[in-house]
């Protein structure tokens, strides 16, 4: 989608709705591209896709050994949170 910088003021909530869903919003100058309005990605948070691809390439099993047994334990827990 191409407008002209006036119309796009006028329709700025249509345009960023439009780029959020992945359509290419083009807005003129005086006939020219001056901006392109493109949807951010997602910030923050982990990106669990990403860790999957590293821990294959990595050679890590898929699941891990999980809690020993050592911290598997209520009294630790109490001694831990000051609650003894």
């Amino acid at each position: 989608m191409e407008l002209p910088l006036r119309e796009a003021k006028a329709r700025l909530s249509e345009l960023i709705a439009a780029a959020q869903a992945g359509e290419r919003v083009v807005i003129t100058k005086h006939g020219q591209p001056a901006v392109e309005l493109v949807r951010l990605r997602k910030r923050g948070g982990v990106d669990f896709e990403k860790l999957a691809l590293a821990r294959a390439r990595l050679g890590l099993k898929k699941e891990g050994k999980g809690w020993t047994g050592d911290l598997d334990d209520p009294a630790l827990s109490r001694k831990v949170l000051g609650l003894e």
